[in-house]
């Protein structure tokens, strides 16, 4: 059966879906059974997975509104071995379209069930908000993996993301718990950078990832390409690190 894991930060520009992104492809690369979800309005996942979103007929969007089955809107990735379940700009109207909905805060963990057994892993891009579409990635979810820049304020949004995910377990969700802490946009030479490892470290020691993504060019590249940095450079130091990442992850079950 599938493990399901949330990328989900409440805070912008943090490296969520690149994560999202490169890990997907990388556990797929090592042979897993990969299905990605994008549950981002801004759909940047799907097209950095080469994903033409003009040609879409069957989204995210229509599968949470009970449109289509999960089977009618689920498709490969040209690029890798691996599925993704695409969004659109559409899924941004949707939580006033479900206001009023029984039980909406369950809709993506009840329409996952058919396909659990299909796949090793479903990972979730969640948006940068915390929304009706985050809290039904972190519902369906069995852990939330977060990516985190080293700078000072992404101290504050760790924090935050926490009482999250802790609230939900509470009232949702109690099984979900925190998968790990992957820092992005690292660079070494900064003493900010070591600064805000240490200091996650000194709270959330067993939490965090060894591998660290580093500020890369041809990381930033790829998705213009519409390939994960895996498929895009594969020597390039972005890809070595979601590599390492992705086997970390699988370590550690």
């Amino acid at each position: 059966m599938a493990k399901i894991i949330a990328v989900a930060n409440q805070k912008g520009g943090v490296g969520k879906t690149t994560t999202a992104i490169n890990l997907s492809a990388c556990l797929a690369e090592l042979g897993k059974m990969v299905l990605t979800i994008d549950i981002d309005p801004q759909g940047n996942t799907s097209s950095g997975l080469g994903i033409d979103k003009t040609e879409l007929d069957n989204t995210v969007y229509e599968l949470l509104l009970g449109k289509v089955d999960i089977f009618e809107c689920k498709m490969p990735v040209k690029c890798c071995e691996m599925d993704i379940i695409p969004s659109s700009m559409d899924l941004a109207g949707a939580e006033i379209e479900l206001i009023g909905v029984e039980h909406r805060e369950f809709l993506l963990k009840k329409v996952l069930d058919p396909i659990k057994d299909y796949y090793d892993y479903i990972i979730i891009d969640c948006p940068p908000s915390l929304n009706m579409l985050t809290i039904n990635a972190l519902a369906a979810a069995d852990s939330v993996m977060v990516p985190l820049q080293c700078e000072f304020y992404a101290l504050e949004g760790l924090t935050q993301l926490i009482n999250t995910v802790n609230l939900v377990k509470q009232r949702l969700n109690p099984n979900l718990e925190l998968e790990g802490i992957v820092f992005t946009m690292y660079d070494s030479r900064t003493n900010l950078s070591l600064q805000v490892v240490e200091e996650v470290r000194n709270h959330l020691g067993d939490k965090i990832y060894d591998a660290m993504i580093p500020r890369n060019i041809r990381l930033g590249e790829a998705p213009s390409y519409g390939l994960p940095i895996i498929k895009y450079d594969n020597r390039s130091k972005g890809a070595e690190s979601y590599m390492e990442l992705a086997k970390e992850f699988i370590e550690r079950g």
